[in-house]
């Protein structure tokens, strides 16, 4: 399947938002055993990915090499189950505005180790539009209310997104976005039980909730399913820094999601810095006047 660019970019928005507001949502489970409720969800996610793998013929093929096993299995572990576990930790240490503005740095992170990993330049554009999108992030969220382990667990979190993309983007053009997913969310799962095991969470084993399992099949469903095929997609076509500044959608969207569960409206400074975050996001896409040979000999 071939995507537009256009096309790309609405799928790694969705994405974001999806994942965004999930930052918001997991304040429903984080009274719920922190592992064991993590590996329930990336169990019933991996079930549905790899029904859904059935219509998403493979670009190469189905079964991933030992190198890409290495690499699916560090996803899992840092972008799936540490991610979430930083985001729910922090939660319990701080608003989610805090978890947001952290995450919110990802763009900048993107478009500076994704070409430098590859062994080229960053692009000065793409940098300074990651910076814009920082900026505004922090703007949006403000500092908010946190301790010394917040501030560790949105660091946390900040790492894990970047690994998200950084993890993922070598493995889509010969598995795609479907079975990266699948095969994350089940490397992911013995990894954590085993967490839980060690941490004495069986012990503490409960039937979920009503509203807990709400909030769990929509981090099952939306955020695992959905979320990750859509990022996935879009991160195939775009490549790392330019999908990377999307990212920037993500603490928008917590913001919205917190505001509609809390029923507060967002302030002047808020608004003030969702412009600021469109801002960044519409500057690698102006219509820059290209320089001329005779300019750029001159520079």
């Amino acid at each position: 399947m071939t995507l537009s660019t256009r096309a790309a970019y609405a799928l790694c928005t969705l994405g974001m938002l999806i994942v965004g507001s999930s930052v918001a949502v997991s304040r429903l489970v984080t009274g719920y055993p922190l592992l064991t409720g993590q590996a329930l969800r990336y169990a019933a996610a991996a079930v549905l990915l790899l029904g859904l793998a059935r219509f998403f013929p493979a670009p190469t093929r189905t079964r991933p090499t030992r190198r890409e096993l290495a690499l699916l299995a560090a996803l899992g572990a840092t972008g799936l189950a540490l991610f979430n576990a930083c985001i729910l930790i922090g939660l319990r240490h701080a608003e989610p505005a805090v978890i947001g503005t952290a995450i919110g740095a990802a763009p900048l992170t993107l478009a500076l180790l994704g070409p430098l990993l590859s062994g080229r330049r960053p692009a000065t554009l793409l940098v300074a539009a990651a910076g814009v999108v920082l900026a505004g992030t922090a703007l949006v969220e403000g500092l908010g209310r946190t301790d010394a382990i917040g501030l560790a667990a949105a660091a946390g979190a900040l790492a894990c997104e970047t690994a998200f993309s950084l993890l993922a983007a070598p493995l889509l053009p010969a598995l795609g976005a479907v079975r990266v997913s699948a095969y994350a969310c089940l490397l992911a799962v013995p990894l954590l039980g085993l967490a839980a095991v060690v941490t004495g969470e069986p012990a503490a084993w409960r039937l979920p909730t009503v509203v807990e399992t709400a909030g769990l099949a929509y981090l099952a469903v939306l955020m695992t399913v959905v979320a990750f095929v859509a990022w996935f997609l879009g991160l195939q076509r775009l490549g790392v820094e330019q999908a990377g500044i999307i990212v920037g959608v993500l603490p928008l969207a917590t913001l919205a999601a917190t505001s509609i569960m809390d029923g507060h409206l967002p302030g002047l400074g808020t608004t003030a810095g969702v412009l600021v975050v469109a801002a960044g996001l519409a500057l690698p896409h102006l219509p820059l006047r290209p320089r001329t040979a005779e300019a750029r000999a001159a520079a």
